[in-house]
C-alpha cells in the first residue's frame, strides 16, 4: 500500500515537471510575446518619425523642405541617479536653467517615470554633434531624431504656413487616434489644410539599449519594426519669380494682392503686407518670434488676401455692368443721359453707355442702372418691387462667388458681405425701403464686403467670359493632381456677349483712369476703385486680367491708404502683368514710383 501511494506521488512529481518544463519551452522558444516581454528591460520601443512631405513651386523649384534636428529626451526612472550638474556643463547651460527644465517636466500633466519627455528640444547637427560623445555618461537620457521646416526663399509665409506641438484641444479632437503629446501638426496655411497628406505615417522600432541606455542595435533584427511612410511632396501652384517681384512691389505697404491663372484658378501670386520669413516660424525660436509677431502692430499674421473685407470701390461696376445688361435694363450700346444729381461724381454729365460710363467710372450711370435693375415692376409696391429685385440681385452675386466663401485651400478664409432684403428689414423694417434707400452699392460702398481674393476671382471670372474655378495654391499631391473640388467649374449665368461688351469698356478704362498700367503692344481689361475711408486716406484699388483674348493672367491689387485706384494699385497691377507676360520690365520709372511709395503727392 505504501509502495502504490510512493509511485503516485512520484508520478505526480514528474508530471508536475514535465508540465512546467513543456511550458518553459514553449515560453523561452516557441511564444515570441513571452522572449519581447521577458527581455522588456533590455529592449526600448523608438517612434520613426515620417519625413513630412515637400512643396515645390509650379515649376518645382523647392520652396519648404524637411532639416534634421534631435530632441534629447529623459526617462525620469532610469535618470533619478544621474549627475544633473555635469549633464548641464555638457548642455551648456547654468545649473539653475537645468533645475528649471526638470521641475518643468514633474508639472507637465504628460508627465511620466517611465516614458520619455522631452528635455532639450530640436538641437541642430553642428549642437548635436558637440554632445554625442558625451551622452553615455549619463543614464536614462536617449535621443530622438525629428525634422523641422527649412525655407528656401523668405515669400509666402502667410500661404505655405507653419507647424507646432499639437495642443491637448487637438489631441482630444482627433478622433483617427493618430496624434500624441509632443508630435507635430500643421497650424496655419497650406501645412493645416494639406496635414493628412503631408504628415505621412510613423513608424516604430524597437532597440537593444545597454544598462546605461546607450543603443546596441536592433532588436531581433528588427522583425518587430515598422517603416516610416514619409508625406506627399505637394506641388504649388506659385510662380516663384512672380511671387517675389510681387512682395518687393508691396513692401511697405498695407494690403493684398493676388494673382490668378483664369483658365484654371491656380493662384501665381498672393501677397498679404506686410508679411514675415517663413523661417521665424521654425526651429527653437518659434515660441520667441511667435510673440514678437502676435505683437506687432502692423499685424504680420493677419492673411489678408482672404481674411481682410473691404467695400469693392469702383471695380464692383464691371458685376453691375454684366448684371444690368443680362436683366436687359440697358442694352449694349444704349446711352442714358447723367446730370450727376443723384449722388456725388468725378466723371462729368453726359450721355453713357456701358463702355463710356466704365471709361469715366460715372457713379451716377450704376446708380440709374442699379434702380433699374431693382424696380422692374414686377410689384406694384415699390416698397415690395425693391425687395424682389434686390434678392434678385443678391443671386447674382453669389453666382459671382461673393457673400460666401470661395473655398480657397487656406484655413480662415471670410465671406465677405453682400446685404439682401432681410438685412434691410432688420435695418429699416419690413417693406419701410426701397431703391433709393440702398444706391450706394451701385458703386461698391454701403454695406458690401468683398475679400481680395473675391476681387482677384471677379476679374477671372470676367477674363473666362463667365466661368471661374475656385481660386487654389496646391496644382498636385503626391503625382495625384490637385483635389477635386478645384477641377469643377462654376457658371455665372451671364451670356457671354455681354461680357464682349464690358471687356471692350474695361480696356478704355487703361486709357482713362488706368494709364499708370498702360504697357505697349499687350491689350489689358481693367477697372479702377477708390474705396472711400472714413479713418484716413482712401483706400486704391484696381482688378484686371491680360492679354484681352487668351488672357493667361488675372489679378486684383488692394493698397490701404494710398489713395487713387490710377496711382498704387493700377501701377503695381501693370507691373505684374508685364513680369508675367512679356518676362521683363519695359518701364523702370514706374517701378521706381512703386517703390518709392510716395503715392498722395
Amino acid at each position: 500500500m505504501n509502495e502504490d501511494r510512493r509511485i503516485i506521488v512520484q508520478l505526480l512529481i514528474a508530471g508536475v515537471a514535465l508540465l512546467f518544463a513543456g511550458k518553459l519551452l514553449f515560453i523561452q522558444v516557441l511564444d515570441d510575446d513571452y522572449k519581447l516581454a521577458a527581455q522588456n528591460n533590455v529592449m526600448k520601443k523608438f517612434i520613426d518619425y515620417p519625413l513630412r512631405g515637400m512643396m515645390t513651386s509650379r515649376d518645382g523649384e523647392l520652396l519648404v523642405v524637411n532639416n534634421p534636428v534631435y530632441d534629447i529626451t529623459v526617462v525620469a526612472k532610469e535618470f533619478r541617479n544621474s549627475d544633473t550638474l555635469a549633464l548641464a556643463k555638457v548642455m551648456g547651460i547654468e545649473m539653475e536653467e537645468m533645475r528649471e527644465k526638470l521641475a518643468k517636466l514633474k508639472k507637465a500633466r504628460s508627465f511620466s517615470w517611465v516614458k520619455p519627455q522631452v528635455l532639450f528640444k530640436q538641437l541642430s547637427p553642428e549642437e548635436f554633434a558637440k554632445i554625442e560623445v558625451y551622452l553615455d555618461d549619463f543614464s536614462g537620457i536617449y535621443v530622438s531624431p525629428r525634422t523641422v521646416r527649412g525655407y528656401q526663399y523668405p515669400y509666402s509665409a502667410n500661404s505655405l504656413g507653419y507647424i507646432g506641438e499639437i495642443t491637448d484641444r487637438q489631441i482630444k479632437r482627433d478622433t483617427t487616434n493618430y496624434y500624441k503629446a509632443g508630435d507635430y501638426i500643421g497650424r496655419n496655411g497650406i501645412e493645416s489644410t494639406y496635414e493628412e497628406h503631408l504628415r505621412g505615417q510613423r513608424g516604430i522600432s524597437f532597440k537593444m539599449v545597454n544598462v546605461r541606455g546607450i543603443v546596441k542595435g536592433s532588436f531581433q533584427d528588427g522583425e518587430y519594426d515598422t517603416l516610416s511612410v514619409p508625406g506627399n511632396n505637394l506641388t504649388t501652384t506659385l510662380d516663384l519669380d512672380l511671387q517675389a517681384y510681387a512682395e518687393k512691389l508691396m513692401e511697405g505697404k498695407i494690403g493684398s494682392l493676388v494673382a490668378i491663372e483664369p483658365s484654371s484658378g491656380e493662384i501665381l501670386a498672393i501677397v498679404s503686407a506686410p508679411d514675415y520669413d517663413p523661417s521665424l516660424l521654425s526651429g527653437r525660436s518659434f515660441g520667441k518670434n511667435m510673440g514678437v509677431l502676435q505683437k506687432d502692430s502692423l499685424k504680420p499674421l493677419f492673411n489678408r488676401p482672404i481674411m481682410a473685407a473691404y467695400p469693392p470701390g469702383s471695380i464692383f461696376k464691371v458685376l453691375q455692368s454684366l448684371v444690368a445688361l443680362q436683366e436687359g435694363v440697358i442694352a449694349p450700346g444704349e446711352f442714358i443721359y447723367c446730370d450727376n444729381k443723384l449722388i456725388g461724381d468725378h466723371a462729368p454729365p453726359g450721355r453713357y453707355d456701358t463702355r463710356r460710363a466704365l471709361k469715366y467710372s460715372s457713379n451716377n450711370f450704376y446708380v440709374k442702372v442699379f434702380r433699374e435693375v431693382l424696380n422692374q415692376r414686377v410689384d406694384d409696391n415699390t416698397f415690395v418691387d425693391s425687395r424682389l429685385g434686390l434678392d434678385k440681385w443678391v443671386t447674382y452675386m453669389s453666382r459671382f462667388g461673393l457673400g460666401s466663401k470661395l473655398g480657397i485651400d487656406l484655413p480662415g478664409e471670410k465671406s465677405g458681405f453682400i446685404p439682401n432684403s432681410a438685412f434691410y428689414d432688420r435695418y429699416y423694417g419690413r417693406n419701410r425701403w426701397k431703391a433709393s434707400n440702398v444706391h450706394s452699392l451701385a458703386i461698391g460702398q454701403g454695406e458690401i464686403l468683398v475679400t481680395p481674393i473675391q476681387m482677384a476671382n471677379m476679374a477671372a471670372l470676367v477674363a473666362n467670359r463667365g466661368y471661374f474655378y475656385t481660386p487654389h495654391l496646391i496644382k498636385d499631391i503626391g503625382g495625384q493632381g490637385p483635389l477635386e473640388k478645384y477641377l469643377e467649374k462654376h457658371e455665372t449665368g451671364i451670356q457671354s456677349q455681354y461680357f464682349d461688351e464690358v471687356i471692350a469698356g474695361m480696356e478704355e478704362v487703361i486709357q482713362g483712369t488706368a494709364t499708370r498700367a498702360y504697357i505697349k503692344d499687350l491689350p489689358i481689361a481693367g477697372k479702377t476703385g477708390t474705396v472711400q475711408n472714413p479713418h484716413g486716406p482712401d483706400h486704391s484699388v484696381f482688378m484686371a486680367f491680360a492679354p484681352v483674348e487668351q488672357p493667361q493672367i488675372a489679378i486684383s491689387v488692394y493698397v490701404e491708404n494710398a489713395g487713387w485706384g490710377g496711382r498704387a494699385a493700377t501701377a503695381i497691377a501693370g507691373l505684374m502683368l508685364e513680369k508675367y507676360v512679356k518676362g521683363e520690365i519695359s518701364r523702370p520709372y514706374m517701378e521706381k514710383y512703386v517703390l518709392k511709395g510716395d503715392f498722395l503727392y
